[in-house]
C-alpha cells in the first residue's frame, strides 16, 4: 500500500477524534445537573434577598402608636391621615372646653360655698360673670357635668388613637395580600348519596395573588 495514503488516512483519523474530543468537551461544559447550584447564580439571589425589604405591618402598628397616621403614611394610604387627626381633634377640644368650665364652676361653687358658710366676700369678686347668678346648687350640678364630659372626651380619646392603630395594623397586613373582587364561580351537579338527590355544587376559587415586587423602605 501507499505509504503516502496511510499518512494521510492517519492524519484524517488524528484530525477526526481531536474534533469529536473539543465536541464532546464543550457540550460536557454547558451540561449543568440539576441539582447542582451556580455561585454565581447563588451570590445574585443571595444578593437580592438581602436587598428587598418586604412590607412589615408591625412597623405600621409601632408608628401609629408613636404619632397618628405615621402608620398610615408607611401603608401609603395618605388620604386617612386628616380623617385620623379629624378623629383625635374632636375629643381634644371638649377635653379643653369641658375642663376650662369644670375650674369655672369649680371656683364659683367654692366661693359661694365658703360666703354661705363662713360669710368671707373675697372669692366671689373672681367669679365668671355668666356664673354669678347661680346658686349653689346649680354650680354644683355644672361642675360634676362638666368633669363627666370631660372624663369622656379623654376615653373618646383614646378610644381614637386606639382605632388609629388597630387601622395601621390591619391594613398593613392586608398590603400583601389581593382584596379585589375577581373571583371565578363552576357550577356543578352532584349526586347525595344520603338522601340520594339530585344537587348542584358552586364552587368559588379566589384569585391567587400576583407576584409583587417588593421595594426598599
Amino acid at each position: 500500500m501507499n505509504p503516502y495514503r496511510i499518512l494521510i488516512l492517519l492524519l484524517v483519523n488524528f484530525l477526526l477524534s481531536q474534533h469529536i474530543g473539543a465536541q464532546t468537551d464543550s457540550s460536557a461544559q454547558k451540561v449543568v445537573p440539576s441539582n447542582s447550584i451556580s455561585p454565581i447564580a447563588d451570590t445574585g439571589s443571595l444578593i437580592k434577598k438581602d436587598s428587598v425589604v418586604k412590607h412589615d405591618p408591625r412597623k405600621a402598628t409601632r408608628r401609629s402608636a408613636l404619632i397618628p397616621g405615621w402608620g398610615q403614611a408607611y401603608n401609603r394610604e395618605y388620604w386617612k391621615i386628616p380623617l385620623v387627626y379629624g378623629a383625635i381633634a374632636i375629643p381634644t377640644v371638649m377635653f379643653v372646653y369641658n375642663n376650662n368650665w369644670y375650674k369655672k364652676t369649680k371656683y364659683a361653687y367654692e366661693a359661694k360655698y365658703t360666703f354661705e358658710t363662713t360669710g368671707d366676700t373675697t372669692g366671689l369678686a373672681a367669679i365668671d360673670p355668666d356664673l354669678k347668678n347661680l346658686s349653689t346648687t346649680s354650680l354644683q350640678s355644672y361642675r360634676n357635668s362638666f368633669r363627666r364630659d370631660r372624663d369622656y372626651s379623654i376615653l373618646f380619646f383614646l378610644l381614637a388613637w386606639g382605632l388609629n392603630v388597630v387601622d395601621a395594623t390591619v391594613f398593613g397586613h392586608l398590603k400583601d395580600f389581593d382584596v379585589s373582587n375577581n373571583l371565578s364561580m363552576n357550577l356543578k351537579p352532584q349526586f347525595n348519596p344520603t338522601t340520594r338527590s339530585p344537587g348542584l355544587m358552586v364552587t368559588f376559587h379566589p384569585k391567587k395573588p400576583a407576584k409583587k415586587l417588593y421595594e426598599v423602605r
